[in-house]
């Protein structure tokens, strides 16, 4: 099905895929042009949405394929997965306590990072814009791995994956626009810092896909490393941000079915 794909720089795969990642956070913040308002939990429950598929992108796309990958190279299997997972949660644990950010639906002075006198819209953006971070380092990383043609590695998966977090990405442009514009922003800012969240999404793709195809030994780590990083960022920011309005039932069956798309995905295509 994907034959034709693999003739094509697998760098300019990534920068193709993540690009259309960004424009689907694009279009979910673009509703905002469309409706003044959006229901709590409508957002509550497209949020759980956007965590099933973080958290089940992370074992089918990444962990899996880094076990297998260490194992092909004849080292312990959970060796190298457990370091790069370890390392990816770090450093997202890292930049959440360096750069300055305010998550969807917290309060001002819930803000977190170094203290700022730096407006809320700044700090929501931020805030999503780390969240992006480590989805764009995944799709390139699978990128990479697939034209490697490394075991456990394979276009469709890396397809799977580009599309699963395309998925998640349309509620994660509403979730910044529509709360800029309950602040009073107006709705063409609102939209553009809706999809400017997702611009770091092509440049760590492209950054992942060129990694790990110039040290393929390391591809282990770098799978691994994607993958702590997104569940990190589901645990400290998604799960919490889902809890806050009494949605929990909705939230977890968003949760439960973005697991459930994102499974389907990546085993019926890798």
């Amino acid at each position: 099905m994907f034959e034709n794909l693999a003739n094509i720089n697998p760098i300019l795969l990534a920068l193709y895929a993540t690009t259309f990642t960004w424009l689907v956070t694009a279009s979910g913040a673009a509703l905002v042009f469309l409706f003044k308002e959006m229901s709590r939990k409508v957002l509550d429950g497209m949020l759980g949405f956007t965590g099933g598929v973080m958290m089940a992108a992370s074992y089918w796309s990444l962990l899996a394929p880094a076990i297998e990958m260490s194992e092909a190279q004849g080292k312990i299997p959970w060796l190298a997965p457990g370091i790069g997972f370890l390392a990816g949660a770090l450093f997202l644990y890292g930049l959440d306590k360096l750069i300055p950010h305010l998550h969807i639906n917290f309060n001002r002075n819930e803000a977190e990072g170094i203290k700022t006198d730096w407006k809320s819209t700044t700090l929501l953006v931020l805030a999503i814009t780390l969240h992006n971070i480590p989805e764009g380092l995944a799709v390139g990383v699978a990128f990479g791995a697939a034209a490697a043609g490394v075991d456990g590695a394979s276009i469709g998966a890396a397809v799977a994956l580009a599309i699963g977090i395309g998925l998640q990405n349309f509620p994660e442009g509403m979730a910044v626009s529509f709360p800029l514009r309950r602040q009073g922003v107006s709705k063409r800012k609102s939209f553009f810092y809706g999809q400017l969240s997702a611009i770091v999404e092509p440049v760590a793709g492209v950054i992942g896909a060129a990694t790990v195809m110039i040290m393929q030994p390391f591809l282990p780590y770098a799978l691994a490393f994607a993958a702590g990083a997104m569940i990190y960022v589901v645990i400290e920011e998604v799960v919490p941000e889902t809890q806050r309005a009494n949605n929990t039932d909705v939230a977890t069956l968003g949760f439960i079915g973005g697991f459930v798309i994102m499974m389907t995905l990546d085993v019926a295509l890798g």
